[in-house]
């Protein structure tokens, strides 16, 4: 027995969407957050390396006097320390003068930890070959050196250090941060939701609509418009389905309704002559000719029957088609002759239009039989007595064409496009011809399993014309 896995029931198209969406625009946001947070503290890095840049110049420029000298006093302390809190630069910044033989002669602050006191040698030793020095404790410090220059000699060197702990990012820039991608998340999420409700709406229509058409119910309004063009495609094409279904639904009721009458109408006949011979109510010439009614009657009723076990039949595939080399020119020939012989169509004239050239083609002949003797009948029901019928034969660059031609009053124009649909009867004949309304449809089939089509041409109100269509090689 089959159960349902709630973990694999379908959700509903606007939670669907939204919550990828959201899951999406999260971990999108996550990725920016962090490459503007890298992307910050990149910025905050450059802005404390150009301060200390500026102050490095700053201290050149006091420690070299007009002759060159290095001043490095007792008040050298008080005016860097004046200047360092002026340009906002950081108070752990570590400072060195070296001369021009690379002795140290200045440092700020003058007392050292221990622990870096012992490795001051290295590190501004690997202060002079890279821009970043690892204390022994595990820090880096950024390094700014400067040149101290007098008549483009150098004469000594000022090498400025600082931690990159200290490097601190701005409270307010990460305030914006957090509230831009806050704001971008939740627009994000508006926008999504608000789209997907807006697609998700029609096709709830849709389905709501499916869901009337399941309980008989075809008439399915879609008033609103739809601007995208997939979903406007997709319900207004439902829109047209349940119309059609409307129509078949109509039609199967009105076949059912004129099948048991079709069927009635003979087997009460047949009832009634029988029961009339079997009282002897009738007798001699009489009861021959009751007889010969109800054998008229029963064959009427064994052809309805056999047509609608021929349809069923062809419709699932059960009737094979044989196809085989044929003079199409002397097939043709061949079935209106035997139709005026069996018809026997007093007043109704039948002309065949046959070309000289022989043509030879693969096809089923009693299939093309049925296709034209139906089109036949069909064309002396319309036109009547004193009428014409045209068959005609021609090729084209692609196939061979058979036009079955008829001067009646021709099909309504709102019933054609009807006129091959199973059990469809038109309002010309529904009242005049007794019969399935399977002739049509029936012969569409078989000329499709032969690889050709069977369409409707023209109808005008001065006579209708069916092609049938057979292609030249085998279908």
């Amino acid at each position: 027995m089959f159960t349902k896995n709630k973990n694999s029931e379908p959700v509903s198209l606007l939670r669907y969407w939204t919550v990828r969406y959201l899951i999406t625009l999260i971990c999108g946001l996550v990725i920016v957050g962090i490459v503007s947070g890298y992307w910050i503290k990149y910025a905050a890095t450059e802005k404390q390396l150009e301060v200390t840049r500026l102050f490095a110049e700053e201290v050149a420029d006091r420690v070299v006097d007009d002759d060159g000298h290095l001043l490095v006093g007792a008040t050298l302390h008080q005016v860097l320390d004046n200047r360092r809190k002026f340009m906002g630069v950081d108070r752990n910044l570590l400072l060195f003068i070296r001369n021009e033989q690379g002795d140290l002669i200045y440092s700020r602050p003058d007392q050292l930890p221990p622990l870096l006191q012992q490795g001051l040698d290295r590190m501004l030793s690997s202060a002079d070959r890279s821009e970043k020095v690892k204390q022994p404790n595990g820090d880096i410090l950024y390094v700014v050196k400067k040149d101290l220059e007098y008549n483009d000699k150098i004469i000594g060197k000022v090498i400025l250090l600082f931690p990159e702990a200290d490097i601190k990012v701005s409270k307010e820039q990460l305030q914006y941060l957090v509230i831009m991608l806050v704001s971008l998340g939740i627009l994000g999420w508006a926008v999504i939701y608000f789209h997907s409700r807006r697609l998700s709406e029609p096709i709830q229509n849709v389905v709501m609509a499916a869901r009337q058409i399941v309980e008989g119910n075809y008439d399915v309004p879609v008033n609103k418009a739809i601007k995208e063009r997939e979903i406007h495609e997709l319900v207004y094409t439902f829109k047209e389905m349940a119309d059609r279904l409307r129509q078949l639904e109509s039609m199967r009721t009105e076949l059912l309704a004129g099948v048991t009458h079709e069927l009635k109408t003979p087997v009460t006949s047949i009832s009634g002559l029988v029961q009339a011979i079997n009282d002897e109510v009738v007798t001699g010439e009489e009861e021959k000719e009751f007889l010969e009614i109800c054998l008229k009657e029963t064959r009427r009723l064994q052809k309805m029957v056999e047509d609608l076990l021929d349809f069923n039949s062809f419709a699932v595939g059960a009737i094979a088609v044989a196809q085989e080399e044929q003079n199409l020119n002397k097939l043709i020939r061949e079935i209106a002759s035997q139709w005026k012989i069996v018809q026997d169509p007093d007043g109704v004239s039948l002309y065949t239009n046959i070309p000289e050239k022989q043509v030879t083609v693969f096809v089923d002949p009693g299939r093309v039989q049925q296709i034209l003797i139906n089109l036949l009948n069909n064309a002396r029901q319309a036109i009547g007595e004193g009428g014409k019928i045209e068959l005609e034969l021609y090729e084209t660059t692609a196939d061979m064409r058979i036009d079955v031609k008829d001067n009646g009053q021709g099909i309504p124009k709102e019933e054609q496009a009807l006129i091959f649909e199973r059990f469809f009867r038109g309002s010309n004949k529904k009242d005049k011809v007794r019969g399935l309304g399977l002739g049509l449809s029936f012969s569409r089939m078989i000329a499709k399993a032969l690889g050709g089509e069977l369409l409707l041409k023209e109808s005008t109100s001065a006579g209708s014309t069916f092609t049938l269509i057979l292609p030249k090689s085998a279908a």
